[in-house]
């Protein structure tokens, strides 16, 4: 995305809250896609077998699109940070709705978020004390650039960060998901955060 490209999330905020049907309706196409990663670090892997991460985006994006007025920035970052709200307040409700179900498999059921994995683009490490997958992706200079990076990239590239960085599945667990040799998958996952930084490069 080049400077010259990039919407001007401002404008488009002041001219939604004048009533611009067709500028609120960019704001919330713009971000559809980054909300759709964010939920899948937000739903937890148990959880995942009854919902899937597109019906707690669907449901985020209603929830913020009858509620616009109450929105009260006017930059970019505070509303995606807005919007992540919502959306974790609506991760919390199905994971209350789903207890139930989690305590009859008690023994399949993991974390909010598996801690011991990948730093947010880079190496294998420990995560930072309190520092989840989401946090870390979120932290990065441009939410937006970051997404539209990883929608560019091919299924497999985009899956396996998703479950490596976001999920923070170990390699063994990402290889049974996708099918394949966990040795596959680790050569699968270098060569995607190496296509994500080149891409990223690109846009800059």
């Amino acid at each position: 995305m080049s400077e010259s490209s990039k919407p001007n999330f401002t404008a488009l905020i002041a001219q939604a809250r004048q009533g611009n049907a067709d500028c609120r309706d960019r704001l919330f196409t713009l971000c559809r896609s980054y909300l759709g990663f964010v939920a899948r670090s937000q739903v937890e892997t148990w959880l995942q077998r009854k919902v899937d991460a597109s019906d707690l985006v669907q449901q985020t994006m209603l929830e913020a699109h009858c509620g616009f007025d109450r929105f009260e920035g006017s930059s970019e970052k505070e509303f995606l940070a807005w919007l992540r709200k919502i959306l974790s307040h609506n991760a919390a409700d199905f994971v209350r709705r789903y207890r139930g179900t989690a305590k009859r498999a008690a023994g399949r059921e993991v974390p909010f978020r598996d801690p011991a994995a990948t730093d947010a683009f880079g190496a294998p490490e420990p995560a930072a004390p309190g520092n989840t997958p989401s946090q870390e992706f979120l932290q990065l200079d441009n939410e937006l650039r970051v997404t539209a990076a990883l929608e560019s990239l091919s299924p497999d590239y985009q899956e396996v960060i998703v479950l490596r960085n976001l999920e923070r599945l170990p390699f063994a667990d990402v290889a049974e998901r996708m099918g394949r040799s966990r040795p596959a998958v680790q050569m699968l996952w270098m060569r995607a955060i190496k296509k994500l930084q080149e891409t990223m490069e690109k846009q800059e």
